[in-house]
């Protein structure tokens, strides 16, 4: 069985302040030639449909035209969605009866009562059945009522909540299995530095987030969403994708892709290749002094370092930087020194995250103390 897993679309993007519509259309459309021409036997789409919780018109626009040519290119194949942490999961489920009809599985919500489990498809092919396992982003509050809360009547971790949310399912280990997720997974020893995370990802205080790959082990596949950088975690079937094009300049330079796997019988190893995914523009960076720059010009999205000494080259020669670089998305000068803080001097708010700037504050926080801080920054950031 071949698949087509994608995530990350992240419609109604904007690129530092720059509209990304015609630039997603571009990619958009290169998807559903890829599913016309390949035919796959589904196409899993895991999770961050859109970029925002309350998308704009254009972006709801786009994002159906696109939903409707791939079911189109499809041809009664099925297409399996879920929310991520920017959707909203309502939004995701309204209609998902009748997109059901068309081939079109969508899943926002997580199961949050007793009688509802993880969204599960089957599908056949020469090998027997192949279980997708279906499951949106999740935090904690949203599955308390199904798998309580700890000792002190606190909600579980994301990793506990996860890993009891797919204890709850019986999966059967004899035939093929595959997971939908969106959720920042990691290796099982939980070092968290090894995922590479984007500038525009929303990320969690202390990472607070992740939840042990570990719990991947049961399934064959595992089409994993939210980080945008295409990688693997624990083991080489279970897969970040990336986003099909930069969403931020630390993207730059990264090669987005359809990633194809290929599913034959249980006791083989899938098989994933990568279609590749040519962007309007590319996301770069350049850095130089401004006549190397100049010298450079072109119609990319670039951030650009210069490293002339005189600070306001860049603002005396912004028309020169326009006509050379017309789709450019910021320009700065860098400093040859470095600003050293003498012992005990308070940083800069700005260089300091949310929880290191309070920590600098109140310096001496119990670990309860510091547990609530961290809850409270992380249920504001979310809701920003």
């Amino acid at each position: 069985m071949k698949l087509f897993h994608l995530s990350d679309l992240h419609i109604g993007l904007t690129l530092c302040s720059r509209d990304m519509h015609d630039d997603q259309e571009y990619v958009l459309n290169q998807i559903v030639d890829a599913v016309s021409k390949e035919k796959p036997d589904a196409v899993l789409i895991a999770g961050d449909i859109y970029d925002r919780s309350v998308p704009s018109a254009e972006a709801v626009s786009l994002c159906n035209s696109f939903i409707e040519k791939l079911v189109e290119a499809s041809e009664g194949r099925p297409v399996m969605i879920i929310s991520g942490n920017h959707d909203n999961c309502d939004r995701i489920d309204y209609l998902k009866s009748l997109a059901k009809k068309s081939g079109v599985y969508m899943v926002g919500n997580p199961p949050r009562y007793e009688d509802e489990f993880i969204c599960k498809v089957t599908l056949e092919d020469d090998f027997g059945p192949i279980n997708f396992y279906l499951l949106p982003f999740v935090k904690p509050t949203m599955v308390k009522n199904i798998i309580g809360v700890d000792d002190e009547g606190r909600n579980f971790s994301y990793d506990e909540t996860i890993k009891r949310l797919i204890e709850r399912e019986t999966i059967d280990a004899s035939v093929r299995n595959v997971l939908v997720s969106h959720q920042f997974y990691c290796p099982i020893n939980g070092d968290t530095s090894e995922i590479r995370r984007s500038d525009s990802e929303i990320k969690v205080v202390g990472n607070l987030d992740a939840v042990s790959s570990k719990y991947l082990e049961v399934f064959d596949y595992a089409a994993l969403g939210h980080i945008h950088t295409p990688m693997t975690v624990g083991k080489a079937t279970n897969v970040y994708c990336g986003t099909p094009i930069a969403c931020s300049v630390s993207e730059a330079g990264q090669k987005k892709a359809i990633v194809v796997v290929e599913l034959g019988d249980k006791k083989d190893e899938a098989k994933i290749t990568n279609i590749p995914l040519v962007p309007m523009h590319e996301v770069r960076k350049l850095e130089g002094t401004l006549s190397e720059i100049l010298d450079n010009s072109s119609e990319d999205y670039v951030s650009i370092i210069l490293t002339d000494k005189d600070e306001g080259i860049a603002q005396f020669n912004l028309d020169k930087v326009k006509a050379a670089f017309p789709n450019y998305l910021d320009i700065s000068v860098k400093h040859d020194k470095e600003d050293h803080l003498s012992e005990g001097e308070l940083k800069n708010p700005k260089q300091l995250s949310h929880l290191d700037f309070c920590k600098e504050f109140y310096s001496n926080m119990s670990d309860e103390e510091l547990q609530i801080v961290t809850e409270i920054i992380n249920m504001i950031e979310e809701e920003i």
